[in-house]
């Protein structure tokens, strides 16, 4: 009881003193004020108020206004700017970009450039040098990678740490490579790559994953299906969907979760709650159809006029007999099986009884919004799921129409804010953002049909010189940590790696050279909003505070390699610091849209600029079903494809070598069983609980994972069934190992029916802490995932694994 009222206790001060408390001992080193007023409007005797912003890639974007006395930053305030209705909203920071002040002063500030001194990478040993130094040693390296290897051994990593800000996005790293002659592409990313790639077969296009607004859904809906989606928690913001979504439930719209995890938006905004096993999307869908097509609730005029692929009548030239989609709904397909309520519930664990009143929801709602998130397609066969519910908006004829959707992720207005221009890059050549560990380690074994190399038949030259900025996928965000450190720890693969950012993150720690990056608050940029919706905008970040230690910001640093490899001028082009690269952001913005933003100037002291498009809500494929000839979708028949004849050539011409259950491409979004999916769970006495991973509310990602007020308030534990726990004489907070062959992790446990028997979850971007005996006791979920990559993106089917749960 005494933990639970002092937790109370914190939580309430917490929002009152901005978690002070954890920086005591930094605010000693740095002469920080150590007791101040704590009025509800800020520090009483602030010599300045300077906006800022948090940039982590939560799909959110925040203002902050930045306190600042004595140069230091004592008070993080939010958005006071805008009001309450929904095309005028307060952008209200959360708890996690509310806790600033402890990122800027944080003992995990990396404060020097470091160099590698010991024997290997994840040894984490290192000792200080000199900026001059360590740009030396970068130019060094890079001249000779190009210089040995050619262009396309080098490899800029993927990582959202600074995601989307104008200037810090890139941070300048992408335009030195380019002008220095080029560097291997990825494609896609770890948030939607599957659902990015399976699109392109089903619209025609990855930009149209994008379904209409949550906007659109309260004037127009009748239904939103929440399908593997919870906004409550992975975008939070005054600015984003926590706030519309929250919107449509006070307007009296129905909302229905589907979610193996009953999350916070499940059990804030639910009428009801789909409990399906994880990986079994596209088994659901087809028990809903065979209710839809048995009872003639679906809408075959739309069917015949935008698709193809529903039906024999409606088959591509050249497609073998009943391989449309509803003969295998209806067990005329290869299989022979008909996908039945019944047949659905034994693979997905929802009743057929429950199947039936969905599907006849769905289907009756007029119109409904089926608002596809990404944790469907990170699954081992996640393209088939994410097309399969795709295919549930088809069915409905809920495409192109307001209060409709096309079953993608809630649409938003795209800022019309530019980027700095990163340059042409001379190699075509890309490899799925997933696949960078086999670029290192077996890169020459790596072709377009085996593993979906891009631009060229297959790669020549493995990585050898990589760049990480802002990115912890070297040792957090990646799969199997384990054999990725072991990949990394061999250096005479990839020969050197530079790492910055202003954490000193366990992917720093596997860097050969780290160089101090600056936080928001030490340096200029412009930021845009992001998956907010249809109300855009764009934010200030001025510098509050002169940069600490010997930070830089990423634009000065890589404009110092490219002065020293001869190409500064070029590089510049006159512009030198942020603010110079700041103010041809928003010069620019004003010069494409005339009369629209503020001047830089105006902006510093506005400190958010709101617009809206004037065309209203986002209504996806309008166009199309308003005139489908004129405005054909970019697939081969220019409709909807439900069977893709693209995709059936893949399926014959693709390769899998050292194939998996699962390892396969259908012209359909069929079901698919896969390795270590819930078919496998059932027979595996070894490993018998699938485990999935979860965004929550204490980190973005890996961002903030080293915040202790933010780890105090929310705790990294795992979900676990009662009925599960009970087997293994388990309850809540008993310290519990998670393991699999890949590996082992340790942490508190949930014991908790919001999750479906049989399966885990762990918070996703726990910051590792490995022992002796390579036991993590940070509670990372990427100690037991996998780098075998999902079938046709290649991409991360990190929901996809099978543990063990014991007692510590």
């Amino acid at each position: 009881m005494s933990e639970t009222l002092s937790r109370r206790s914190f939580v309430k001060w917490s929002g009152v003193a901005g978690g002070s408390a954890a920086l005591v001992a930094t605010a000693a080193l740095l002469g920080m004020p150590q007791a101040r007023s704590e009025a509800g409007d800020g520090v009483a005797d602030a010599e300045a108020t300077v906006w800022s912003a948090c940039v982590v890639n939560c799909g959110s974007r925040c203002p902050l206004r930045l306190q600042v006395k004595d140069g230091t930053v004592v008070r993080v305030l939010p958005d006071n700017t805008g009001d309450d209705t929904l095309w005028n909203r307060q952008i209200r920071a959360c708890v996690r970009g509310r806790n600033m002040r402890e990122r800027i002063y944080n003992p995990d500030r990396i404060k020097k450039p470091l160099k590698r001194v010991g024997a290997k990478r994840s040894d984490g040993e290192f000792e200080e040098i000199s900026w001059d130094e360590a740009i030396d040693l970068i130019a060094e390296k890079l001249q000779y990678t190009y210089d040995t290897y050619g262009p396309e051994a080098v490899y800029q990593q993927y990582g959202s740490g600074v995601w989307n800000a104008h200037v810090a996005n890139s941070g300048g790293w992408a335009r030195l490579l380019n002008l220095l002659g080029g560097h291997l592409n990825y494609y896609g990313n770890y948030s939607y790559l599957q659902i990015s790639q399976c699109t392109r077969y089903f619209y025609g296009s990855p930009d149209e994953q994008i379904s209409n607004s949550i906007e659109d859904a309260i004037e127009n809906s009748k239904l939103l299906v929440l399908w593997g989606n919870n906004p409550l928690e992975t975008r939070m913001s005054g600015g984003g969907n926590t706030y519309t979504a929250t919107l449509a439930k006070k307007a009296g719209l129905k909302i229905i979760v589907v979610d193996p995890r009953y999350s916070d938006s499940a059990s804030v905004l639910a009428d009801d709650w789909i409990a399906l096993r994880p990986g079994t999307d596209a088994a659901l869908v087809a028990g809903m159809a065979h209710v839809m097509i048995t009872e003639n609730l679906h809408d075959q005029d739309f069917l015949d006029t935008y698709c193809v692929g529903f039906d024999e009548k409606h088959m591509p030239e050249g497609a073998p007999k009943n391989a449309s989609y509803r003969s295998y709904v209806e067990g005329k397909g290869e299989d022979g099986i008909e996908k039945t309520p019944a047949w659905a519930a034994d693979i997905t664990g929802v009743p057929a009884s429950k199947i039936r009143s969905f599907a006849r929801e769905v289907a009756t709602a007029k119109p409904a919004n089926i608002a596809q998130g990404w944790g469907p397609q990170r699954h081992a066969n996640g393209e088939n799921s994410a097309n399969a519910i795709y295919l549930l908006a088809a069915l409905t004829g809920n495409v192109g129409i307001p209060g409709g959707g096309t079953g993608g992720r809630e649409g938003y207005l795209w800022p019309y804010t530019p980027w700095i221009d990163d340059g042409v890059n001379p190699v075509t050549t890309a490899i799925s953002c997933y696949k960078w560990t086999d670029a290192i380690s077996r890169a020459e074994e790596m072709t377009a049909t085996r593993d979906g190399v891009q631009g060229k038949d297959r790669l020549e030259v493995g990585i050898k010189f990589m760049v990480v900025y802002g990115s912890n996928m070297l040792a957090s965000q990646h799969g199997d940590i384990n054999r990725t450190r072991e990949i990394l720890d061999d250096d005479s693969m990839c020969e050197f790696i530079v790492g910055m950012d202003n954490q000193m993150n366990a992917s720093m720690k596997m860097c050969d050279l780290v160089l101090p990056d600056t936080t928001t608050a030490e340096r200029w940029d412009i930021v845009p909003s992001e998956y907010t919706g249809d109300m855009a905008y764009e934010i200030m970040i001025a510098r509050a505070i002169d940069p600490l230690y010997e930070s830089r910001s990423s634009i000065e640093v890589t404009g110092a390699i490219a002065e020293r490899m001869g190409i500064g001028d070029e590089f510049a082009e006159g512009k030198k610091t942020t603010e110079d690269w700041a103010r041809w952001v928003q010069d620019t913005a004003r010069e494409n849209n005339p009369g629209m933003f503020p001047t830089f100037d105006e902006l510093i002291e506005q400190g958010v600029f709101r617009y809206t498009s004037p065309d209203g809500p986002t209504v996806a494929l309008k166009e199309f079903r308003d005139d489908p000839e004129a405005s054909p979708l970019a697939t081969p028949s220019g409709k909807i494809e439900i069977y893709s004849s693209t995709l059936a050539q893949m399926a014959k011409e693709w390769e899998f070598p050292n194939p998996l259950p699962g390892d396969e491409l259908t012209p359909i979004p069929a079901y698919v069983e896969t390795w270590e999916g819930q078919a496998e769970a059932r027979t595996n006495e070894k490993y018998p609980l699938q485990c999935i991973g979860h965004h929550f509310k204490g980190r973005t990602h890996s961002t903030y994972g080293n915040l202790e007020s933010l780890r105090d308030i929310h705790h990294q534990r795992v979900w676990i069934n009662d009925a599960d726990a009970r087997k293994r004489g388990i309850v809540s907070d008993d310290r519990v190992t998670v393991s699999n062959d890949r590996g082992t992790i340790s942490l508190p446990a949930m014991v908790t029916p919001r999750i479906v028997p049989g399966v885990i979850s762990v918070p996703q971007g726990a910051w590792i802490e490995i022992d002796k005996d390579g036991v993590d006791h940070g509670g990372a979920v990427n100690m037991l995932t996998s780098l075998h990559p999902t079938p046709l993106a290649k991409g991360n089917g990190q929901h996809t694994n099978l543990v063990e749960v014991a007692k510590a």
